[in-house]
């Protein structure tokens, strides 16, 4: 299990993008999305944290992976929203 924080997922459309470019990646993996808490937990055998973070990042977002045991880190990665991400900003 790969787990994401996304502090700029704020709504249903939010959920249905990121879904939308986890699944690009993966038609395959399992995505369980915690609006309330912003967090994004994918089950996947075919990428690592590195390519869904980055798929994430495509879409409009900013993600930074929550390894186990250890404190969310700062992505350097800033998403520019051309057409995607959330559209309630």
């Amino acid at each position: 299990m790969i787990a994401f924080e996304v502090k700029d997922m704020t709504c249903g459309h939010c959920v249905s993008t990121i879904t939308k470019a986890v699944k690009a990646l993966d038609p395959g993996a399992r995505v369980q999305i915690d609006l309330a808490n912003h967090r994004v937990e994918i089950d996947t055998s075919a990428n690592d944290a590195a390519q869904l973070g980055a798929a994430i990042t495509a879409a409009g977002y900013i993600s930074v992976a929550i390894q186990r045991g250890a404190p969310p880190a700062a992505t350097s990665v800033t998403p520019t929203r051309s057409g995607s991400g959330c559209c309630c900003r």
